[in-house]
C-alpha cells in the first residue's frame, strides 16, 4: 500500500493513495496540471486514477476534480449533499462518472473505502479510511472539533493525515477578520496545532502509527510550530515520539511523506 500527500494546506489538498491493483485520490483542490505534476513526480500516471473521493465541496478540495474527470474519465465520488454543493464549481461531469455514495463503503479492486462524517461547515463534509486488507490510511482535516465518532474510525490506522490547522495565538492576533476568526475556532471550524496534539494524544497507544500533520494555514501557522507543539504535549503524555508516534508534516505546495507499507 502507498500513501502520499501531493498537496496539503489552506491553498489546496490532494492524497494519493494505491494498492496492489487500485489507485485513487482523496480530493483535488488543485488546477488539474498541479495534480497531474505531482503525480508525475512521484511516478505515478494520471490516467490510471481509478477515483477521486471528495471530502466537501470548498475550492481548496475540489478545484481539479472536474478537470481530471474529464480528461481522464475518472469517476468521482461523494455523498448526495457534497456533489449539489459542488456542481456549479467542477463543471459537466459524464453521467457514468458521477458515483453518489449512499452508504459509508465503497470498493474499488482491492481497497476498500470507508467514508465518516466530519464536523465542517460544509453541505455534509466527510473522512476516509482506505484499507487493503489489514493496512489501513485514514485522513481527518477539515473538522472543527475531534469527535468520538472520528476516533473511532481513524485510531488503529497504519497512517494517518490529521488536521493540525492554526496556532490559536498567531490567529486571534493575526491579520484575519474576526467573522474569519470566529468561524476557525468553532467548533465547524478547523482544528489546532494543541487539539491536533490532544487528539494524537488521545489515539496513542497499540501499534506504532504514522501521524501527518496537514492542512496547515500558511497565514496562522508554520510547519515548525506544528511539529513542536504537538511533540510537547505527546512528551507531557509520556509518550514518545519516534517510537510510539511516527510524526512528520504534510508540505504545502509539492509532494511529501510518501509511505510504502
Amino acid at each position: 500500500m502507498i500513501f502520499c500527500s501531493l498537496y496539503s494546506g489552506s491553498s489546496g489538498n490532494s492524497i494519493f493513495i494505491s494498492s496492489s491493483n487500485a489507485k485513487i485520490l482523496i480530493d483535488a483542490g488543485l488546477p488539474g496540471k498541479n495534480i497531474e505534476k505531482a503525480l508525475n513526480d512521484i511516478g505515478e500516471n494520471p490516467a490510471e486514477i481509478d477515483g477521486i473521493f471528495v471530502t466537501h465541496e470548498h475550492s481548496d478540495h475540489v478545484k481539479g476534480v472536474g478537470v481530471l474527470s474529464r480528461k481522464y474519465d475518472v469517476p468521482i465520488y461523494a455523498n448526495e449533499f457534497t456533489w449539489k454543493a459542488m456542481e456549479s464549481s467542477i463543471g459537466k461531469i459524464k453521467e457514468h462518472n458521477i458515483k453518489i455514495m449512499t452508504g459509508e463503503h465503497v470498493n474499488i479492486k482491492d481497497l476498500d473505502i470507508v467514508s465518516f462524517q466530519i464536523p465542517h461547515d460544509a453541505a455534509l463534509a466527510q473522512g476516509y479510511s482506505v484499507y487493503e486488507g489489514r493496512k489501513k490510511v485514514s485522513i481527518a482535516t477539515d473538522l472543527g472539533y475531534f469527535s468520538e465518532n472520528i476516533r473511532k474510525n481513524i485510531e488503529d490506522a497504519d497512517v494517518l493525515l490529521l488536521e493540525s490547522n492554526h496556532d490559536i495565538e498567531m490567529l486571534k492576533f493575526g491579520p484575519y477578520p474576526y467573522n474569519l476568526k470566529k468561524r476557525i475556532l468553532s467548533n465547524v471550524g478547523h482544528l489546532s496545532n494543541e487539539d491536533c496534539a490532544k487528539a494524537i494524544a488521545d489515539i496513542a497507544g497499540g501499534k506504532r502509527k504514522r501521524v501527518i500533520l496537514g492542512h496547515l494555514s500558511q497565514t496562522n501557522n508554520y510547519p515548525e510550530l506544528a511539529y513542536q507543539t504537538v511533540v510537547s504535549l505527546l512528551k507531557e503524555r509520556n509518550i514518545q515520539v519516534k517510537k510510539e508516534i511516527g510524526l512528520t508534516v504534510a508540505k504545502r505546495d509539492m509532494p511529501s511523506n510518501y509511505v510504502e507499507f
